[in-house]
């Protein structure tokens, strides 16, 4: 493990001679988006307080570490997958579960009661687009966009709700394509689109790179023989690593660890050494 000082770019493993990056795939909150920052202290709370009132559930901070892990695991899939887990485990304690989709809307709604003014700041241009930007985002976009590199957006949020934040963050324009959680969630997943990225590229693996703050997109990234590196932010505070983000995220794979883009220097002499 190598960490370089004056970017704070931790290499975890050794990147294999290659040829150079010629497609990237980003993740959307909390590696470029931090309008959603926050999530998890809406949806793990609202997951104890339905397990708590299962006949058979045990004591509340059993519930939590069980309810931490499974959402953390599943982050980077589309939010249904985490629903349909808390179901499971509703129907694991004798509770009558609900349907994952009603579990999702509540989600949304408690959701929303947080970012609303986010949104509604971004949309009158009251607020910033780089106040809920992971810092540096545009920088990298550009850099890569300087070295021809095609990008593209995946995302576990709706579709929907991924298109419309993209574009109050103004980064429509840096993506050829851009991907959210379909109502028909077998069909759409980041590995499919990882997996079609590569095939109708005819690329090597270390020809694509994915930047992510989840398990998912750096498994999936690493299945391909990519370069996956983890974007271990805190999101709170705009500024250095989560521990908590950094170890899962080296856990999953990661072959680097960045705070920010504010290592985008750094970050684009690592993809693109000077031959």
């Amino acid at each position: 493990m190598k960490i370089i000082e004056e970017s704070r770019i931790e290499i975890i493993h050794q990147l294999p001679e290659r040829e150079a990056v010629r497609y990237a795939l980003f993740d959307f909150d909390g590696t470029l988006s931090l309008i959603r920052e926050g999530w998890q202290a809406i949806m793990i709370p609202m997951m104890i307080e339905i397990l708590m009132q299962t006949p058979d559930h045990e004591d509340k901070e059993t519930i939590t570490a069980i309810v931490r892990d499974f959402v953390t695991r599943l982050t980077g899939k589309q939010t249904i997958f985490q629903m349909i887990q808390l179901a499971e485990e509703v129907k694991k304690r004798r509770g009558n579960a609900e349907d994952p989709l009603t579990y999702k809307d509540e989600y949304h709604e408690r959701l929303l009661k947080r970012i609303q003014y986010r949104l509604d700041g971004l949309r009158s241009q009251h607020i910033h687009p780089e106040d809920f930007l992971v810092p540096g985002a545009i920088s990298i976009l550009e850099g890569l966009q300087s070295h021809g590199v095609k990008c593209y957006l995946a995302s576990g949020t709706d579709e929907k709700y991924v298109l419309d934040e993209a574009e109050l963050l103004h980064l429509t324009p840096y993506f050829t394509g851009i991907y959210g959680a379909q109502d028909d969630y077998v069909n759409f997943s980041k590995k499919m689109v990882i997996q079609r990225i590569i095939t109708e590229n005819h690329l090597s693996g270390p020809e694509f790179v994915a930047f992510g703050d989840g398990f998912v997109e750096i498994e999936d990234t690493k299945s391909v023989n990519g370069i996956a590196i983890g974007v271990a932010t805190n999101e709170a505070d705009r500024e250095g690593i989560d521990e908590w983000k950094r170890s899962r995220l080296i856990q999953a794979g990661a072959d680097l660890i960045i705070p920010d883009f504010r290592v985008t220097e750094s970050l684009l002499q690592i993809l693109f050494p000077a031959k």
